[in-house]
């Protein structure tokens, strides 16, 4: 009893205006809402009312004027897929109908997330053509949190209604609670209407054990989050900019904390969304595979936010002709995914260099021919294997991690000057290796995920070895549960809420 009342104080200590996972808030948001939700578990309807009630309460928690946003996108996709079917067999009209419905949702996320980054363009563009300085008005608009992830949801179920891949829901609530549904709102995963709809269109039945094992896979996801990202965030944060006067093994020291930082923080919160979910009698799908013991960059992409790069891939890719042209027209494919890929992360140039920086390494492996593709990338590798398949995973990795380096970094200037100690003077200039320490507690927390990779995820513990007996499990979920109250510290906000 101690124990937890240390937890909730240190929590609450933290606690600010945003409903973060790690937040007291949630803590108590979460269970009222399980409660009620399951006193309703004989009404479906209103069951789903009280997922959109609570998602919006969870949402305007940030700011109440975000929820008019998100409103107006669900209602404009909700109103095109009823229009579409309307229009049933006239294809040219369902096509105008869906591509209304695009522009006005893309035309929402351009003008919050990337007005000011192509009007300074522009005006820059222009300056340096004809010395002409243009005036812009510069809005300044404050980011709604989770719009990239909310808005690519509501444009896969108007395109999959185009399509006919399903048919459109005369449900205003349970539309609106798949695109509001609060555990994966904000930083996802992206669900498809063809997965999660369904599930708000049948009844649900509280399930003990899929409710424990959702709770088993929260449980790991704050650990990833509080205990390794947040304390690797102290070092990256505290020496990034001091990269100039350390050896280039130091700056790799930091860039590979960053790695396992934005590893752990953002799988993190998938687990935790997706046990979360369960809590429910949802399933969400798996938005991470292990994709640091990936053993290609392609492979590497088919592991990391793979709603993300599926959505990118059945709606962007394939639509573009996909792999099935010859090799000039799929490397174009390639560098116009990737670039967008870079702007969906934010308005920034090094979000786009760190695109084309993987078009490029992808484009690469195109060209030599190299197999990227296996029947099962989790297959246990023959001993033989292993020598080549530990080079190639390290590097995989390597590449990753430069390319961690654009992604984190403020400007290009910064982060050719980072690459420039990592590659060109790695044992030159004065300072000390920092977070090694974190760096150990990270590997550590990898090799665990690889032991457990046949899992759904990495605590599901039962016949395995030692932890076959519950005693023992339940001493390591303690154990777990007092490492994530010793590091809450200092409310941390998760890296992806800002796409």
């Amino acid at each position: 009893m101690p124990f937890f009342c240390i937890f909730a104080d240190k929590i609450f200590e933290c606690s600010q205006n945003k409903m973060l996972f790690n937040s007291f808030a949630f803590l108590i948001f979460l269970p009222v809402v399980f409660c009620f939700y399951w006193l309703l578990r004989q009404h479906r309807h209103w069951q789903n009312l009280l997922v959109v009630v609570a998602s919006y309460v969870f949402y305007g928690w940030w700011d109440w004027r975000f929820l008019l946003l998100i409103a107006f996108t669900s209602l404009c996709s909700f109103g095109s897929g009823i229009l579409m079917e309307a229009y049933n067999g006239q294809r040219l009209r369902q096509r105008w109908v869906s591509i209304a419905n695009i522009v006005v949702n893309i035309g929402i996320l351009g003008v919050f997330k990337y007005y000011d980054f192509f009007a300074d363009g522009i005006s820059r563009l222009v300056y340096s053509a004809f010395g002409y300085q243009m005036d812009y008005a510069s809005l300044h608009i404050v980011l709604p949190v989770g719009i990239s992830f909310y808005t690519f949801q509501a444009l896969s179920y108007s395109i999959d209604v185009y399509r006919q891949q399903i048919r459109a829901t005369r449900d205003p609530v349970e539309f609106f609670a798949y695109i509001s549904f609060f555990p994966q709102l904000v930083a996802g995963p992206i669900e498809r209407a063809t997965h999660l709809l369904p599930q708000f269109q049948k009844n649900r039945c509280f399930d003990y054990q899929k409710a424990a094992d959702g709770c088993r896979q929260m449980l790991w996801g704050f650990f990833k989050k509080v205990f390794i990202a947040d304390s690797c965030a102290a070092d990256v944060n505290a020496y990034w900019n001091d990269y100039a006067s350390m050896s280039g093994i130091s700056v790799w020291t930091l860039a590979i904390l960053f790695a396992i930082q934005i590893y752990c923080d953002f799988s993190g919160y998938s687990d935790i969304a997706i046990g979360c979910s369960r809590l429910f009698g949802f399933d969400l799908k798996q938005n991470f595979r292990f994709p640091y013991f990936s053993r290609s960059i392609p492979e590497f992409w088919r592991r990391w936010h793979i709603s993300l790069m599926s959505w990118f891939r059945d709606y962007i890719y394939i639509p573009l002709g996909g792999s099935r042209r010859r090799k000039a027209v799929v490397m174009r494919n390639i560098f116009i995914v990737w670039t967008i890929s870079g702007l969906w992360h934010g308005a920034n140039w090094t979000f786009v260099a760190w695109g084309l920086y993987h078009a490029v390494l992808i484009c690469i492996y195109l060209l030599l021919n190299v197999n990227t593709k296996r029947a099962n990338d989790d297959m246990p590798l023959q001993r033989r294997d292993m020598p080549k398949a530990l080079l190639q995973i390290s590097v995989t990795f390597l590449l990753v991690v430069a390319g961690w380096v654009v992604f984190r970094a403020e400007s290009l200037e910064q982060a050719l000057g980072m690459w420039n100690r990592m590659f060109l003077f790695p044992f030159s200039g004065e300072g000390v290796t920092h977070g090694k320490w974190h760096l150990v507690f990270g590997a550590a927390m990898l090799a665990f995920e690889w032991v457990q990779r046949h899992k759904e995820h990495a605590l599901q513990l039962s016949g395995t070895h030692l932890f076959k007996y519950r005693w023992v499990r339940w001493a390591f979920y303690y154990a777990l549960l007092v490492l994530i109250a010793q590091n809450v510290v200092e409310q941390q906000t998760f890296i992806y809420f800002q796409f």
